[in-house]
């Protein structure tokens, strides 16, 4: 009777309670004095349908579905674009365009009206300058400050004439297209202005994926583009502020005050905002999570930025991206605030400005020859102000020709952060539908051959005479490589002295142990000593030159990532943590039997987190670390290493090229011989890896051997001692579940 007592009181209370509330409708209606009842001619079924539609109608209702549309449009566009190797940002823009008037508005008008009526527009648009504000946060944060102080003045040259010769050759344009385009009641000043700011715009979130797309970041060609860039975009943004206040103030004079108040603006910000921030920062360096409260002070800093600049006349999202310049440097904080604001930004905001941008940009208004032939002008403009001025300062500055053409098509990169000007010119009325067609256009043109120059500028300036030797003998390799146990320890220091055994005097490797800083029983001397001797006498066995690196941390993962940027490192090498794929089907396949699948990557993968799909099935630590690192990390996984003679690498996928330096140091350290299986016979039509691998044979004859075969052999693979493969490609075996996977023998999974 005891396990019933709860549903006998469940059911107790809702029959009494029930009852009470008929007895109260009943002796309720004798209440009533001149009730009309209005009786309707419409049948029940009728007023359902009338109501349902008046809800999807309502204002809340639409802007749901909206949004639904968008996000779904931007992920499929973004996928597509991904595919044909170009940022999914621009895949994005293009859904944008896709949803507007240009293409789903001219072949489906109805539908286009009842999706986007002109009375909803209103609400879009302020959502997606919320998300604008968000994202321009995190673009501000994202921006090292400090990166600007230490590069060497080349990139400020750089940076500064690729934003001053579009800039001039704007404002020239300008003179000759503002009788037949300006908007009536705009003035030349802010009409040329407005044009020159338009034509010197650099999109950095845009070249930084780009670069690293590319695996240039850790090079002087990459450190130099991204310093450039960097300066470009902070000093493109105080340039449009100025131009706004102009614009609005309608003339130079009366913009003074404008630019008076800005500048105790961002004097305020510089010197107390900023130092009261890193204060908050500090005292809370070493939570393993931000409080409410304190991310509460940091949004609020946030909108009260924004709101100055509103009020002050130079946009609010001046604003925004300001506030993010200034949050405190602690790279652990501005991971765990990017994070909480990134996603919702970029996944959900931004697609609507994308689309907002679409739903402005009509390309029916282009119906004349004539206006297509200004926008080819446009396009010439910008593209010799940008591409051309950045390559001619680099060289003036002493880089290479291939390099200097390099920074110029990297530099000419227009994409979102021209968009969010462009936006701002049509509000101020500065840009007719026309004119602001024109220059989405260029915008998406000048971005969209970033990747096609850089693939031509290679083949322009190949090299062919170029020796493996010297190659790898450019400059120090140095490998820092992380371990948690000793036996972990021993394993990365074989695999590291594999690539550097034969070159100690040009190489530098590095034994990293990090302890948390919660574990107080692990602080003393003799636990350093203990956990490095062991490694310490390996190292000794194999002449092995080698240096400890011992800290206490309160965030590991990202302890790792900081000194291996710090330190300047080639590669990054780890051991595999726990899977997500632990207890499952899958686990067991890959020989992982600990814990379950954890719960939070399975979300990140139905919301769409780009990191998991890119870095799957790797534990949370293994996952940070390879997806926050800017150079090439190495996870291994043991199967009993003993030696590294033998090594089998499938190629999949084109990129897997990236891991030809890899065997070049197995080769030259390590005499190892090399088989290569290309699976989508992408050595057969590729000829820069057939280039490649020519001349490594050239060097050390008879270490390479290719085979055609599209299925990977089991024998084979029982025959190698280590199996080196991209994390890509990793993936796609995963994916494919090659019965191989449960026998195969230890791996090194290269990130590039």
């Amino acid at each position: 009777m005891r396990k019933y007592k709860n549903s006998i009181f469940y059911g107790a209370v809702i029959v009494v309670f029930s009852f009470i509330m008929y007895l109260t409708v009943n002796k309720g209606k004798y209440l009533e004095v001149d009730v009309k009842n209005v009786a309707s001619d419409k049948n029940d079924w009728q007023e359902f349908l009338d109501s349902f539609i008046n809800n999807l109608h309502h204002p809340l209702a639409l802007l749901l579905l909206q949004i639904i549309a968008i996000v779904i449009a931007a992920r499929i566009f973004g996928w597509l674009f991904n595919k044909i190797g170009q940022p999914a940002v621009i895949g994005e823009i293009i859904a944008g365009i896709f949803l507007g008037p240009s293409l789903f508005g001219m072949y489906f008008p109805e539908a286009s009206a009842i999706l986007f009526p002109a009375a909803s527009l209103g609400n879009l648009q302020i959502l997606s300058q919320v998300g604008l504000i968000l994202f321009m946060f995190v673009i501000g944060m994202e921006l090292d400050l400090k990166v600007l102080k230490s590069k060497a003045h080349e990139a400020v040259v750089i940076s500064h004439a690729s934003i001053v010769i579009p800039f001039a050759l704007g404002m020239v344009f300008a003179y000759f297209t503002y009788t037949n385009y300006a908007p009536d009641g705009i003035n030349f000043l802010s009409f040329a202005l407005f044009m020159g700011i338009a034509m010197s715009i650099t999109a950095f979130p845009v070249l930084a994926r780009i670069v690293q797309e590319r695996g240039i970041q850790k090079t002087k060609l990459g450190t130099v583009v991204l310093t450039s860039a960097a300066a470009d975009d902070i000093t493109a943004w105080c340039i449009l502020a100025v131009v706004i206040a102009i614009v609005k103030a309608g003339s130079f004079v009366s913009a003074l005050y404008v630019i008076a108040l800005s500048i105790i603006y961002v004097a305020v910000m510089l010197k107390l905002v900023r130092p009261f921030l890193k204060h908050i920062g500090n005292l809370n360096s070493n939570s393993k999570t931000l409080s409410k409260p304190v991310v509460a002070i940091f949004l609020l800093v946030l909108i009260l930025s924004s709101y100055l600049t509103e009020i002050i006349g130079i946009h609010a999202l001046f604003g925004a991206f300001m506030a993010g310049a200034i949050m405190p440097d602690n790279h652990k904080f501005r991971h765990i605030f990017v994070e909480k604001v990134e996603d919702v930004a970029v996944i959900l905001f931004l697609p609507l400005f994308f689309v907002f941008t679409g739903l402005r940009t009509e390309i029916g208004l282009l119906n004349d020859i004539e206006l297509w032939k200004m926008t080819g002008i446009i396009i010439l403009v910008a593209v010799t102000g940008k591409f051309i001025g950045s390559a001619a300062a680099a060289k003036y500055v002493g880089q290479s020709w291939k390099d200097s053409l390099t920074i110029g098509a990297l530099m000419n990169t227009r994409g979102l952060m021209e968009l969010v000007a462009l936006n701002i010119g049509y509000e101020l009325g500065v840009l007719t539908p026309e004119v602001f067609a024109m220059m989405v256009i260029m915008a998406l043109v000048t971005t969209f051959m970033t990747g096609p120059s850089l693939d031509f500028i290679n083949k322009m300036f190949k090299d062919k005479t170029i020796k493996a030797e010297e190659i790898l003998n450019e400059t120090k390799f140095k490998i820092l490589f992380y371990f948690d146990k000793t036996n972990a320890g021993k394993n990365l220091l074989k695999i590291a002295n594999t690539f550097t055994k034969n070159q100690q005097e040009n190489s530098v490797v590095t034994a990293l142990h990090l302890v948390n800083s919660s574990d107080v029983d692990v602080l003393d001397k003799k636990y350093e000593e203990k956990v490095f001797t062991p490694i310490e006498e390996d190292a000794h066995k194999i002449n092995q030159k080698l240096i400890n690196l011992y800290k206490v941390s309160y965030d590991i993962s990202s302890e790792i990532v900081d000194v291996a940027h710090k330190g300047n490192y080639d590669l990054v090498l780890m051991e595999l943590g726990s899977s997500i794929y632990d207890g499952t089907i899958l686990g067991r396949l890959l020989g992982f039997t600990t814990r379950i699948v954890n719960p939070e990557i399975i979300v990140d993968k139905v919301i769409g987190k780009e990191k998991f799909f890119d870095y799957s099935p790797f534990d949370d630590q293994t996952r940070y670390v390879i997806t926050n690192s800017k150079i090439p990390v190495g996870i291994f996984i043991d199967k009993n290493l003993e030696e590294v003679n033998k090594i089998f690498v499938p190629f999949f996928h084109e990129s897997d090229k990236k891991l030809i330096p890899f065997i070049l140091k197995f080769i030259q350290n390590n005499d190892s011989q090399i088989v290569i299986m290309d699976i989508k016979g992408h050595l057969k039509t590729n000829t820069f890896i057939k280039e490649e691998i020519r001349l490594i044979e050239q060097a050390k004859p008879n270490h390479i051997s290719v085979l055609s075969d599209v299925e990977i052999d089991l024998n084979l693979i029982q025959q190698q001692d280590l199996i080196l493969t991209t994390v890509k490609s990793w993936r796609n075996m995963i994916d494919k579940k090659y019965n191989w996977l449960k026998n195969t023998t230890s791996l090194l999974l290269i990130k590039p």
